[in-house]
């Protein structure tokens, strides 16, 4: 895909020249990709700009951070010093990013990548490589290196001497080696230098302190250290057992997930980035960079689903030594799980916001932390104990330990079900009785039950069983809407909600009830444009927030999904198909699609790609 954008900026603007109008100064959302080591990750535009990193660890403050602030977030600048046009795209099979610059007078390209390495003291050096290489012809190539810390608001000195520089701040020293010449402008490393066809140039970024020094990058390092990260890369996609249709977009949303790992950890992130807006100049700016349950436990069914099973169980131990799962024990003043957690299992997360920060196209405010941990959502029962079901189903069996916290959850739910919540989408406008809370309260009960049935293990089946069958005839009851002929957002209601679409998914009705065939229609007239999903109508159900969103990506692929499990198969394909044309050129979703197919919101989002795995596994098994 070629990046009109990223061709008029290499035709307009020259080194030091200030940027021009807003739409100018950011390039959309989807014209990046994404690159990583399991520790942190980096947003590569397809101007050849790194305009998002956080360095050592993806809820660190940035480095750089134009994407939310053009002039102080910071950027690593490299490009075609000469009118281009650009294409991007991944190495086959692996997570190194190429961008190509295609000029009058030669061709060229950056390779860009972050070796993976184990536990080592290497692993604390965070390496990020790139590699510039003139593939065919001459061309020339501008470099400007800019970080700035703190989220851009800690000063930092700099010192350069024999192709290397070291930037210095009061938190954080990274060292720059380069084997073309360099030169320090104030804070920030220029270069300016020329390649012949076959000749290559190389940037080295690391994280020094401590037991780790400055070490240079040559040109034959550099080479290895591709090699060595494209074959980690294959060697780990190799385990897929994945075979069906669609094998592409579902190998990158796997390589994707996987990069949204925290390999210390096994924690994985809801999205790589902070406060990139759902709305242009709206409010509804959030930082995604933690662990959200129910994101990773979704994440963990898509893992098992593809044989990933190390990932699945990665996650379990993040789960055994971070997450209280003994609801008695929690830190919550309800008795009731955390939603979320840091990537190191930290509990406190206070959310505030960086006023220093004008926000993506001046969409502030930029926020750090967040205060939605705090909120009481009831569904994360039915996500985790599904999760910890399938993992004794695919994975491992679950231990005894795991079995009597499940007791001691499933217990909590029975006694607390009823409550009203902040609901899955987190909204801010007060607590409802909303039936996707109380969809997931009978999951976590019912696969309680199946496991306890299945590994014989002790279980009050009775009590269990009652407080089962009362959820279903609630919902049934309350959560049916004989007015809209639809089940319906939160008890009593007439609102339309997408997160309905997990009904048959979670297997509460059957995909071919009548109630459930009337409420897909209802949904598809209400929330579906031409295959993509609306969450609900803030309108018609206020949320405590200002302006609108766009479609929701992961409510696109669950229609594809609940279309799939109907019966519905031409439209269910025609949908997931007409939703891989959204993707952008790399395959990559942000949370959200805006009025003209723009991407908006963090990107890319977990929760989309692991749904896009579970609607193309289901729908190409049902197609055979």
């Amino acid at each position: 895909m070629t990046s009109e954008a990223g061709a008029r900026d290499g035709a307009r603007r020259s080194p030091g020249e200030p940027w021009g109008a807003d739409t100018l100064r950011y390039l959309p959302i989807a014209e990046h990709g994404l690159i990583g080591d399991l520790r942190s990750a980096a947003l590569v535009g397809t101007n050849g700009t790194i305009d998002w990193y956080c360095c050592p660890r993806f809820d660190a403050p940035s480095v750089f951070a134009s994407i939310l602030d053009a002039d102080r977030g910071g950027s690593f600048e490299l490009a075609a010093d000469v009118p281009a046009r650009t294409k991007q795209f991944y190495f086959p099979d692996t997570n190194v990013l190429i961008t190509r610059f295609f000029a009058d007078d030669g061709v060229g390209e950056i390779q860009d990548f972050m070796p993976v390495v184990d536990d080592s003291r290497e692993a604390d050096r965070h390496r990020l490589i790139r590699r510039v290489v003139c593939v065919r012809g001459t061309l020339p190539f501008r470099a400007r290196v800019a970080p700035r810390f703190e989220y851009g608001s800690a000063p930092h000195t700099v010192h350069a001497q024999a192709g290397q520089a070291v930037f210095t701040s009061s938190s954080l020293r990274l060292a720059l080696t380069s084997t073309v010449p360099i030169e320090v402008s104030g804070q920030d490393v220029w270069s300016l230098f020329k390649l012949h066809e076959g000749e290559s140039a190389v940037f080295t970024i690391d994280r020094v302190g401590g037991d780790v020094a400055p070490r240079f990058c040559a040109v034959a390092e550099a080479e290895r250290q591709f090699n060595a990260t494209v074959c980690y890369w294959r060697r780990w996609l190799s385990q897929s057992r994945y075979r069906g249709r669609w094998r592409e977009m579902v190998h990158r949303s796997a390589l994707t997930l996987k990069l949204l790992t925290y390999a210390p950890t096994g924690a994985i992130i809801a999205a790589p980035t902070t406060s990139l807006p759902e709305q242009i100049g709206g409010e509804r700016n959030w930082d995604y960079r933690y662990v959200w349950i129910r994101d990773a436990a979704f994440c963990v069914y898509a893992m098992l689903r593809l044989g990933f099973t190390d990932e699945a169980e990665a996650f379990m131990g993040f789960l055994s030594a971070h997450v209280q799962l003994t609801a008695t024990e929690t830190s919550q003043p309800s008795g009731a799980l955390q939603i979320m957690y840091g990537i190191d299992g930290s509990r406190d997360l206070p959310e505030r916001e960086l006023p220093h920060l004008e926000g993506y196209r001046c969409s502030a405010p930029v926020r750090v932390g967040n205060d939605a941990v705090g909120q009481l959502q009831l569904d994360i029962y039915g996500a985790l104990v599904d999760s910890l079901y399938l993992y004794d189903k695919w994975g491992k069996p679950i231990s005894s330990a795991h079995w009597d916290s499940i007791s001691e959850l499933v217990d909590w739910v029975c006694d607390h079900w009823d409550q009203p919540d902040e609901g899955v989408w987190e909204t801010r406008g007060g607590r409802k009785p909303f039936l996707y809370s109380r969809l997931m309260c009978w999951v976590a009960i019912e696969r309680a039950m199946r496991l306890a049935h299945h590994r014989g293990l002790p279980a009050d089946m009775v009590r269990w069983g009652s407080t089962r069958d009362t959820i279903y005839r609630r919902i049934m009851s309350h959560g049916w809407s004989d007015e809209r002929h639809a089940f319906v957002q939160y008890e009593d209601s007439e609102i339309l909600d997408a997160s309905l679409l997990m009904m048959p998914l979670a297997k509460f009705i059957s995909p071919t009830d009548p109630k459930w065939l009337a409420t897909l229609d209802a949904l598809g007239e209400d929330l579906v444009s031409d295959s993509l999903v609306y969450r609900y109508d803030p309108q018609a159900s206020p949320d405590g927030l200002q302006g609108e969103e766009g479609t929701f990506s992961i409510c696109s692929f669950w229609y594809v999904e609940a279309l799939t499990r109907a019966g519905r198969l031409d439209e269910a394909r025609l949908a997931f198909e007409k939703m891989l044309t959204y993707a952008n050129h790399l395959g990559l979703y942000a949370e959200e699609i805006g009025h003209t197919g723009e991407q908006h919101g963090n990107f890319p989002q977990a929760f989309t790609h692991l749904a896009l795995i579970s609607a193309a596994f289901n729908l190409d098994r049902m197609l055979g």
